[in-house]
Order: structure tokens, then sequence, then C-alpha cells
């Protein structure tokens, strides 16, 4: 295909403004959520609902999204993504209740799944090799600016009350984008493409994700000897081992399962579970912490994990430089390792003053973590795409972006209700001391899982109020000193799998 002088320009600004929505959504909506779950009255399990409800979508669909593009028409196909995207944004943005947010985010889950392969697609498919290097550079560094700007939003839209923002800026980007594509940006489509689209295999991996996050997300409310859970969590297995059945007997599987016959290929995946799966529940419990527990106002949380962003944009291109001089084995050993003493320094911080202290608490945990991640992304995507043949490198590229999905949708679910069941039992021990009618305590209780937004305290006497907001705070920094061990482990594990399974370069 080749294109008029001005249409490279109006393809780059269309995926970039695409782009933008689904990277804007996901990195400022975390530092929105105490404001959120205030004016809607969720629970601590609903809000991990909020952020899984999306997760799960694009876990379940996104290698789906990308093979529509090729077989009905990239532009068109995006175009439908982008537009349902913006709706389900509407719909977010005017939730009247939390349930009715939750699904609107499943709806926002699956256009982003359709909405976000079709970006880099159709940027492959309307320039020439000899240019194609520098416009992906170009949509990158846009990217990564929304990325670093997304966090300080949704603070400053927070404060200021103004959360369903984080939704309705969706809205005139995508619309914007909707123009530029009709009018300016040709269709493409791969002639050659084959074979027929495994919805089973997405209908299969989408029900297993659900059940299971339905289980483990509501264990701390009914417990394991619960019809409810034990039912949702082995119909989660049932469906996932029905899946993988499904994926080795399809002539046209959308996770080809022999790739997985490299062991380079196993272990990125092994790693980009463990790590990524950290970093999503990592990032969500390091924004609760700052604004529920720590007191910091969101809109200087969204500002907090700057040090991430910055070392991970700037680092990355030299980490790819030492992958290629050197092989990526060690950066993929090192990188996960100080990602987690990044956790582990996070993990003993504890109770502070505020954001002042914010320099020798937070900052040195973010930055030795942001440091580990920069040496860790870039060679993790050479190495999966260059540990299989050259034309499996896209589907290769795909299978791992779902599995850095599924990771973040397993350890919100899984962690998140340890989290739950954590801040009960620490909220019982702060406040065993303090003085507590009967009533008082069991109101207490009562509010444990709105996990750190603990509010009605109307049967606290007035001279125990204070001792009792504190012993929440307490109880909240407790709890993500435990999410911060565990992501640690993660994170080392990560590191373990690197060592074991990643084969060094070949000299």
């Amino acid at each position: 295909m080749v294109l008029l002088p001005k249409q490279g320009y109006w393809v780059l600004l269309s995926t970039i403004l695409a782009s933008s929505m689904a990277f804007i959504d996901t990195s400022a909506l975390n530092v929105t959520l105490p404001t959120l779950q205030n004016d809607l009255q969720a629970s601590g399990e609903q809000l991990l609902w909020i952020v899984n409800a999306y997760l799960l979508m694009l876990a379940a669909l996104i290698l789906i999204g990308g093979s529509l593009g090729d077989r009905l028409g990239r532009k068109k196909v995006f175009m439908f993504g982008i537009s349902l995207f913006i709706m389900a944004s509407l719909a977010c943005g005017l939730a009247p209740n939390i349930e009715f947010l939750i699904g609107a985010r499943v709806v926002q889950g699956i256009g982003g799944a359709i909405t976000i392969p079709g970006s880099l697609a159709i940027i492959t498919a309307c320039f020439q090799p000899e240019e194609r290097g520098s416009a992906i550079g170009k949509w990158s560094a846009a990217t990564t600016i929304v990325t670093l700007v997304g966090p300080v939003l949704g603070g400053l839209l927070a404060d200021a009350g103004l959360w369903r923002g984080v939704f309705l800026i969706n809205l005139p980007l995508g619309l914007t984008t909707l123009v530029i594509l009709y009018f300016q940006v040709p269709e493409s489509r791969n002639e050659q493409v084959s074979g027929n689209i495994d919805y089973p295999g997405a209908i299969l991996v989408a029900l297993g994700l659900a059940s299971l996050t339905y289980g483990f997300i509501s264990l701390h409310n009914f417990g394991f000897h619960d019809p409810r859970i034990y039912g949702s969590l082995s119909l989660g297995v049932i469906a996932l081992v029905a899946y993988i059945i499904v994926q080795i007997h399809s002539p046209d599987p959308m996770m080809p399962l022999h790739l997985f016959k490299s062991l380079t290929f196993s272990g990125t995946n092994l790693l980009t579970l463990f790590l990524y799966g950290a970093l999503n529940v990592g990032n969500l419990f390091l924004s609760l912490n700052l604004v529920q527990a720590q007191g910091y106002s969101q809109s200087i949380a969204g500002m907090a994990d700057m040090p991430f962003a910055l070392l991970l944009s700037g680092f990355s291109p030299w980490a790819g430089k030492l992958a290629d001089q050197y092989g990526p084995r060690p950066l993929l050993i090192l990188g996960p390792l100080l990602a987690g003493f990044g956790f582990l320094i996070m993990a003993f911080v504890g109770l502070t003053d505020g954001a002042e202290d914010y320099w020798t608490t937070f900052f040195p945990g973010i930055t030795v973590f942001g440091l580990g991640m920069a040496i860790t992304v870039a060679p993790l995507t050479t190495t999966v795409m260059g540990s299989v043949p050259t034309h499996y490198a896209g589907t290769a590229s795909g299978i791992n972006n779902a599995v850095a999905r599924m990771a973040g949708v397993l350890t919100i679910a899984i962690v998140g209700s340890v989290a739950l069941c954590n801040y009960g039992n620490k909220l019982e021990v702060h406040t065993a001391s303090i003085h507590l009618s009967e009533a008082g305590r069991i109101l207490l209780a009562s509010q444990a899982n709105q996990l750190g937004q603990t509010s009605m305290l109307a049967g606290v006497r007035p001279e125990n109020l204070q001792a009792v907001e504190t012993a929440i705070k307490l109880s909240f920094a407790d709890t993500f000193g435990l999410v911060m061990i565990i992501c640690t482990g993660l994170a080392w594990m990560s590191a373990i799998a690197a060592a074991l399974m990643v084969m060094p370069k070949s000299k």
C-alpha cells in the first residue's frame, strides 16, 4: 500500500488518539478509585471488579480482536471497537450506581480488546518497511507521554470531584479519531488469511477467568465452604482446562500451543505472568494506600508513580541495546530481581506523615522497581518474538500481551481477596485496645470490606474517633505491606523462570 503524502500523518494521529483512550483510561483510573468508591458507596470487592471487569475482557478477547481486523478489514473493525469503547465510556461516566459501572466496564473491555490490536496493525499495513520503524517509534513516544500524563490527570480530576471525567474524556478523543479514520485512512485486510476465528476458545477463556475472579473476590464474604465459591472456582478451572483442550484440537486456535514447545517462549510467558501480575496489583494498592492510609491528595498520588514511568521510558532503549549485545537472559534475571527489591522496600514503609515523607519512604522503592521494569520490558519483548519462527512473531507478541492481561485479572482477584481478609483481621487487632461499645465494634466490623474507606463511624464515641481512624489507616498500611511482600515473591519467581528457562545468547 502506498500512502499519499499527508495520509501518513493522519494514520499516525488516528492510531495515537485511539491508543490514548485506552492508556489514559488504564493509568488514570487507579488514582480516582478512592473518590469513585466514596461517591458510589462501593465495597472493596466491587472496587476490585471495576478494575478486573475491563482486564478480563481484554485478556479473553484481545487475540480475537486482531484476527477480526485481518479478516474483515482493519479500519472497519478498528472503528467498530472505538465506537463501542466510546459508548461504554459514556455509560461509565454517567453510571448511577456501582453495578451499572461494572457492567459498562465489561463492554468497555470488549471495545478495548477490538481497538488495541488495531493501532499497530494499521501502522504496519499502511507504512512501507523502510518507514515503519520510524512510525512505530513516533507512536510509542506519543503513547508513553500519555501514560505519564494519565495518573496526574486522574488525580486532578478526582480532587476536583470530577472522577467521571476520566471516562468522559474518551468521547472527544474517540469521535475525533473516527472522523479522521473515515475520511483519511485507507482500508486494509489480509487477503491470504485462512481458517475460522476461534470463538469457542474465546468463550471458554472468558468464562474461566470470570468464574475464578468471582470465586476469589467473593471468598472474603462467603468462605471456601459456600457452594458459590467452590462452585465458581471449580467452573473456572474446568473452563480453562476445556480451553486448553480446544486449543490442542482446533485447526485454527487463538493460542497455538505448539509455540510453547520453545523453552524460551514458555519461560518468557511465565516471567510475564508473575511480573505483570505483581505490576498490576502493586500499582492498584499503591494508589489506594497513598490516598486512603497515607493521606495524599489524589493529584499528588498521581504524580508519586512518575519515577517509574520516567525510568521505563528513558532506560528501555538502553536495555534493548544491552540485550542485543550480551543477550537478554542476564537482563531478564536482573530486572525482576530489582523490581522485587523495589516492592520489598515499600513493604516496610508503614504509616507515614503524608506526602512530605514521600522522598524517604515510597520514592526509593518506586525508583528501584522502575529501574527493574526498565531493564526488563524491551528485552522481554524482543525475546518473546525471537523465540519462535519469524512468521509467528506477531502471534507470539499477541499471546504475550494476552498473558500480561490474564496476569492482572488473576492477581487482582487472588491477592485482592487476601488483602480483604487481612484488612479485616488487622482492623480487629488495631482496635482491640480501644474502648468501643458492642454496637460500635459490630458497625466497624461490618465496614471492614470497604478496604480502607471505613467511614460510617456514627457509633464511635467522639473521644475514640481519632484512635479508630488511626487504627483504620494502620490496618490498611499493614495490608499494603503484605501485598508488597506477595509482589516481591512474584517478581523473584519471574527471575527464577528466566534463569531456568530462557536460553543464553549463542556465541
